[in-house]
C-alpha cells in the first residue's frame, strides 16, 4: 500500500527535509524540487556509459547538501548530457546533467549493478500500457484516495517497473504496477472512442516532436522554456518534456484535438 503524494507547491522546503525524506523506505509521490536554474561547467574529457548502473552523488545547494543514491535508467539522445534517475525513496523521475551540473559532486558509479528481473505476467504488463488507470493510495488519516493516470511504458534498465503519470501531477512517476494490480490497488479503465490511436497507412511518416524546443505560458504570466526529450510510443501525442527550470519530468499531450 501507498501513502498518498502531498502538495507539489510544498516541495521546495530546504534541503534538511529531503535528507530526512531520503531516509524513508517507502515514501511515494516524494519529489526533489529545485527553485534554482542550473549552473554547468564543461568537461571534455570522454565518459564511460553509466546507464544501467547505481550511482551515489552529493547535491549542494543554497548552502547545504544531502547524498543522493540511485539507478540511471536512460541517457537522452537528443541531448546526451541529460540521464534520467530514479532516486532510492522517490518514485519520480529525475533528468540531470550528471556531468555538467555544479550542484552534483563526487559522482560515483557503485559496484552493486542493477539485477536483471523478469515480468511475473508479460501479457497484463502488454495490456495495461497506454492505458488509462484509477490507482489507490493512503491518506495520512488512513482512507484510500484515487489518483487516475495513465500508464505510459515499462521503465528501461528497471523492467518490472512502470512509467506512469497522473492528472493530478502530469510529471513522471514510477511504481511496480503489477503488485498494485494484484492487491487491488490498480485499476484498468475501459476503453473509449477517444483513447483508440488513428490508423497509419504503411510506411506513413508521423512528425515528431522531440527535440523541439517549447514555451509554457504559467498561470502568473511568465513563461517556462524546455525541451521535448521523448515520444510515449503508446500514445504518440504523449511527449516528455524536460524544463530548463526544473529536473522533474513532465508529461503533456502536445497533439490534442478539439
Amino acid at each position: 500500500m501507498k501513502n498518498t503524494p502531498g502538495p507539489r507547491d510544498t516541495a521546495d522546503a530546504g534541503h534538511e527535509s529531503v535528507s530526512a525524506n531520503m531516509m524513508k523506505k517507502k515514501n511515494p509521490h516524494k519529489k526533489h524540487k529545485s527553485s534554482l536554474s542550473p549552473t554547468t561547467k564543461v568537461l571534455s574529457q570522454p565518459r564511460r556509459n553509466i546507464v544501467g548502473c547505481r550511482i551515489q552523488h552529493v547535491w549542494k545547494e543554497g548552502g547545504g547538501h544531502v547524498i543522493w543514491k540511485g539507478a540511471v535508467l536512460d541517457q537522452v539522445p537528443v541531448n546526451p548530457s541529460l540521464y534520467l534517475i530514479k532516486y532510492d525513496g522517490f518514485d519520480c523521475v529525475y533528468g540531470l546533467e550528471l556531468h555538467k551540473d555544479e550542484r552534483v559532486q563526487g559522482l560515483e558509479v557503485l559496484p552493486d549493478r542493477l539485477a536483471k528481473s523478469r515480468l511475473t505476467d508479460v501479457n497484463l504488463a502488454d495490456t495495461m500500457i497506454g492505458k488509462a488507470v484509477e490507482h489507490m493510495f493512503e491518506t495520512e488519516e488512513g482512507p484510500k484516495e484515487e489518483w487516475r493516470g495513465m500508464v505510459l511504458a515499462r521503465a528501461p534498465i528497471m523492467t518490472t517497473w512502470f512509467y506512469i503519470t497522473y492528472e493530478k501531477d502530469p510529471v513522471l512517476y514510477m511504481y511496480q504496477l503489477l503488485d498494485d494490480y494484484k492487491e487491488g490497488d490498480l485499476r484498468i479503465m475501459p476503453d473509449s472512442n477517444d483513447s483508440v490511436p488513428a490508423e497509419r497507412e504503411p510506411g506513413e511518416v508521423v512528425d515528431s516532436l522531440v527535440g523541439k524546443q517549447v514555451e509554457y505560458a504559467k498561470e502568473d504570466g511568465g513563461k517556462r522554456t524546455g525541451m521535448v526529450i521523448h515520444q510515449v510510443e503508446a500514445k504518440p501525442s504523449v511527449y516528455f518534456i524536460k524544463f530548463d527550470d526544473d529536473f522533474l519530468i513532465y508529461v503533456y499531450d502536445l497533439v490534442k484535438t478539439s
